[in-house]
Formats: structure tokens, sequence, C-alpha cells
């Protein structure tokens, strides 16, 4: 059973970077495409990156120069490392592994396999 719980939310502001952990206890993560979604305050989740195990690495646009994935496999976990963050990446941030990726194109929320509970990022102006 995969048991994702991400770390590393916090204040800041605009400009700063961020980096969020998402760990599984139950130890298999590794074997999954692992991804990060966010919801922002009173808005839907949106998908935000996603790292297959074979590298494919995909993200949506208004942070792809910004935001990197990264996963350690023998760890079972994944990363996002947030530069530059803006005041509309302010959201709660959400760990998922899934095995419903073809290695391009978007993650789609309902095909999720496992979410975590989430960490957020506030990005003040």
């Amino acid at each position: 059973q995969v048991h994702l719980v991400e770390s590393g939310g916090g204040l800041v502001q605009e400009g700063n970077s961020l980096k969020l952990s998402c760990e599984d206890s139950g130890g298999t993560a590794g074997w999954y495409v692992l991804g990060w979604f966010r919801q922002a305050p009173g808005k839907g989740r949106e998908w935000v990156a996603a790292h297959d195990r074979l590298g494919n690495v995909r993200y949506i646009e208004p942070v792809k120069d910004r935001f990197t994935i990264s996963r350690n496999n023998a760890k079972n976990a994944v990363y996002l490392e947030m530069d530059n963050l803006k005041v509309e990446d302010t959201a709660v941030y959400f760990c998922v592994a899934t095995v419903s990726w073809s290695g391009v194109g978007p993650l789609e929320e309902s095909a999720m396999d496992f979410w975590g509970k989430g960490t957020v990022v506030a990005v003040t102006s």
C-alpha cells in the first residue's frame, strides 16, 4: 500500500523558492508514476507536474520554466523544486502516485491511485 506524506510547504515572498518533498511510508511508490497537483483557494484541483520511472517529465505551462520535479526511487520519494514563486502559485500541493500515464500529456485527476493529504504553499507580494 502506498502512503504519501508531503512536507516543505510554507509562507514565502514572491520571487523566493521552496522545495516540496513527498515520501511513501509504504515503501512501493518508486514503482509508480509520481506527480503533483495543486488546489488554489476557491478553485478545483490542477495537475502541476509528472515524472515516470523512464525519465519522462511534464509540467503545466505556467510553471515549466520555474518548477523542477525529481524523484528518488530508492527512497520512494518525489520532490518539487519551486523557484521564482508567484502569488498565483498559492495553493495546497498534493503528491500523487499512479500507474495510469503514457508519458505525454497531463495526469488525469480521476486516474490517480494514491493521494497525499497536501501541504500548504502561500506566496505573498
